[in-house]
């Protein structure tokens, strides 16, 4: 068996609520040679599951297709909308470094307050002893205060709060197309408005070789979305003309107006990655070469994966069946 399979499992088993005790979530990969754990973890197979599910899930599908919108997705995105609000609450300070606006750090300072509470609303009663796990990884999602920078890793920290509430049961398989088109979209909607406002740096940015700045998921799913169009190749992602008229129906095409808007210069030089994958001749061939990338360059680096938290969800213990 291919060990992608081998450690997957099923659609169900990453989407699955179960009983347990709650624990809040910790940081287990302290050297190198710790990511061996994290690979053969429970942790790890969950949340690669749970990515490769969705993106399985949204399979030729655009952002503006009709899909189910269940109470605890409208609630999550009241969590997002009162983020958003926050920053407008807290507008930038002036200060001689033109990167890395401290007032961030006040604008993160609320969250980390309030995280818990926020996470209450969108889980019933009966769960409630899950929240003060589960909106660990809702702060490790917006970037690091201290740094005042943001990158895949946290993109990461907002994967797993959203596996943690399929795995507490508050998310059902049924809201898989919400759960990206609505939530995910709209979380990147949020942390693009933070990186903008307070100049976030990149966090452990490859420069020239990475794939962006900042995100990695809205390319694997945005990708998976494009599979077998009709008309779209990923020749046609670095014609503007085709991301102004497409950007709002995929992801991909939005994260691409996205870099050239805050990039100048040639496309193929700030953003050389990308321009290579325009030449791969299928959205299929692009999906998979980058489901490959994300495991290579995010799952299995040392610097993006030491902030990984670990808790009864998400557990470091190795993979039980």
């Amino acid at each position: 068996m291919a060990e992608s399979e081998r450690q997957t499992g099923s659609p169900e088993e990453a989407i699955a609520p179960l009983c347990q005790s709650f624990m809040i979530p910790k940081k287990e990969i302290n050297m190198v040679p710790d990511m061996a754990k994290w690979k053969r973890s429970q942790a790890y197979a969950d949340y690669i599951g749970f990515i490769l599910t969705l993106n399985e899930g949204i399979k030729g599908k655009k952002l503006t297709c009709e899909y189910k919108v269940s109470e605890p997705i409208e609630k999550l995105m009241e969590l997002l909308d009162t983020l958003d609000r926050w920053i407008d609450e807290t507008p930038p300070v002036s200060q001689p470094s033109r990167f890395g606006n401290k007032a961030f750090r006040t604008w993160y300072a609320k969250l980390d307050q309030e995280a818990e509470n926020l996470v209450k609303t969108v889980i019933p009663e009966h769960l409630a002893e899950a929240a003060a796990e589960v909106a660990v990884y809702l702060k490790e999602s917006v970037g690091n205060s201290t740094r005042i920078d943001y990158g895949t890793g946290h993109e990461a920290a907002f994967a797993a709060f959203l596996c943690c509430l399929c795995k507490i049961g508050v998310l059902r398989v049924d809201d898989q197309l919400a759960i990206v088109f609505k939530v995910f979209n709209r979380y990147l909607e949020v942390m693009r408005k933070l990186q903008k406002t307070y100049r976030m740096e990149p966090a452990g940015s490859q420069g020239v070789w990475g794939l962006d700045d900042f995100q990695f998921l809205p390319f694997i799913w945005g990708s998976s979305q494009l599979i077998e169009h009709p008309n779209l190749e990923p020749r046609h992602f670095v014609d503007e003309k085709v991301v102004n008229e497409n950007h709002k129906d995929y992801m991909f095409l939005e994260c691409i107006l996205f870099i050239t808007e805050m990039k100048t210069g040639p496309f193929a030089e700030h953003s050389n990655q990308l321009w290579n994958i325009s030449a791969v001749p299928s959205w299929s061939k692009v999906n998979q070469g980058l489901i490959r990338m994300y495991k290579a360059e995010c799952l299995e680096k040392f610097p993006v994966i030491q902030h990984f938290k670990f808790g009864s969800l998400l557990p470091i213990q190795p993979v039980t069946s």
